[in-house]
């Protein structure tokens, strides 16, 4: 194991300062924007904002990287990255902050193409399996410590927003650094959502929802949490225990989908997640009961896009996997876009806590195509699927790198 991760030993060290830096920056935003008396659907634009640049960014990214190169292109963004981490104390309103989302996602989404390009160029195939896991638990690991961090320092200050600028500057340090030779050059893929969705429609349509649930999620969570009362330790405790339940729970769930139909398994954590959704709207939540609703909802929401990832792939053929793989991932960030300006609006008309109401009304709207589906469709055999692969479909990331291996890809919460 020591010599395989070796080599790509300075980019995961990257990943994780970078990812640190993210998370934080997840659960701040929010919070500094309540304070700063940004209502319920301003910060669902500045939610949306960001997704919205990480589209752009799948989409035009890898135009800049072939032209500046793997390196020149991470440290140019990275710095953007930084600059907007500071930017958004010097600048406290609702339309610069939208601005500097949307580069934010655009800049992340560029970051993540080079780095998982790297990785899988300096992969072989007999350790391509251990280096994407490892990048997989690398970003869960440091994305939910950058969640913890934002108790370091009054949300009022600009202490949190320094940090996170730190954590991002110094990711560029063991990539810039780094004696791995940079991978060749990527390759631009192709979008089939119509195709795509005559093959999988229930990968399709559960990547799109699972995008407006999940996005809504990442962009109001905070904000709900603390308007329902809680202390900022209190929201980041609660939004650590869901990335961490998330995390855990891709292995088992995806292992139990290789055994039954995956469209089962996605039926019952989404029956599942609609109930705790419900529960976190009626109940106000606190203490041991607020950890366990929050380890609830991210086991069993969290991996539904591995699950609709992973029938797709089953459905379509090996040659088809990169655009497959792009196609999910895109759609799955478009409902993303949506999913924090309709759950705004919600929370505008109800209260903070109903944005658990709408991700419940999504994940029930969404449970029932799936159960129409399974009525229509009959399930496939064993023999029929490809295994589950938590690097190729953990929800981490966004891109895909041109090669026709699915574990090259990532999708960013």
């Amino acid at each position: 194991m020591q010599t395989n991760l070796r080599p790509i030993a300075s980019l995961l060290l990257g990943v994780a300062f970078l990812l640190a830096a993210h998370g934080l920056q997840v659960t701040l935003l929010p919070l500094r924007g309540a304070a700063e008396a940004f209502g319920s659907f301003a910060l669902g634009v500045i939610g949306s904002a960001y997704y919205l640049g990480f589209v752009a960014g799948c989409l035009l990214a890898p135009y800049a990287i072939l032209s500046a190169g793997h390196i020149r292109a991470f440290t140019a963004m990275v710095a953007l990255a930084v600059t907007i981490a500071l930017a958004y104390v010097i600048a406290p309103n609702v339309y610069a902050w939208v601005i500097f989302r949307l580069i934010n996602g655009f800049c992340l989404a560029g970051i993540y193409l080079v780095i998982e390009s790297w990785l899988n160029d300096r992969a072989t195939n007999e350790s391509r399996g251990l280096v994407m896991s490892a990048y997989v638990m690398v970003n869960f690991g440091a994305f939910t410590v950058g969640q913890l961090l934002v108790t370091l320092y009054p949300i009022e200050q600009a202490g949190g927003f320094i940090i996170a600028a730190m954590l991002a500057s110094i990711a560029i340090i063991p990539v810039a650094l780094t004696r791995s030779a940079q991978p060749s050059p990527i390759a631009i893929v192709q979008f089939k959502p119509i195709w795509l969705y005559r093959a999988a429609p229930v990968g399709l349509v559960a990547s799109l929802m699972v995008g407006v649930s999940n996005g809504a999620f990442w962009g109001l969570g905070p904000i709900s949490a603390a308007g329902s009362g809680l202390q900022v330790s209190d929201v980041a405790l609660f939004m650590s225990a869901a990335t961490l339940a998330g995390a855990v729970a891709q292995w088992p769930v995806g292992r139990l989908s290789d055994r039954i139909d995956r469209r089962l398994v996605l039926l019952a954590l989404l029956i599942g997640a609609a109930i705790t959704g419900v529960m976190l709207w009626l109940l106000e939540a606190a203490g041991i009961w607020l950890m366990v609703f929050g380890l609830l909802f991210g086991a069993l929401a969290l991996p539904c896009y591995s699950l609709a990832a992973a029938h797709a792939y089953d459905k379509t053929p090996n040659s088809e996997l990169v655009p497959t793989a792009a196609t999910i991932l895109l759609v799955n960030a478009l409902g993303a876009v949506v999913g924090p300006l309709l759950a705004s609006m919600v929370m505008t008309a109800l209260d903070p806590r109903a944005l658990f109401l709408f991700t419940a009304l999504a994940q029930a709207l969404l449970a029932a195509y799936v159960g129409y589906r399974i009525a229509v469709q009959p399930s496939l055999t064993s023999a029929e699927k490809t295994d589950f692969d938590m690097a190729a479909t953990a929800p981490v990331g966004a891109l895909v790198t041109g090669d026709t291996d699915p574990t090259t890809l990532v999708t960013e919460p």
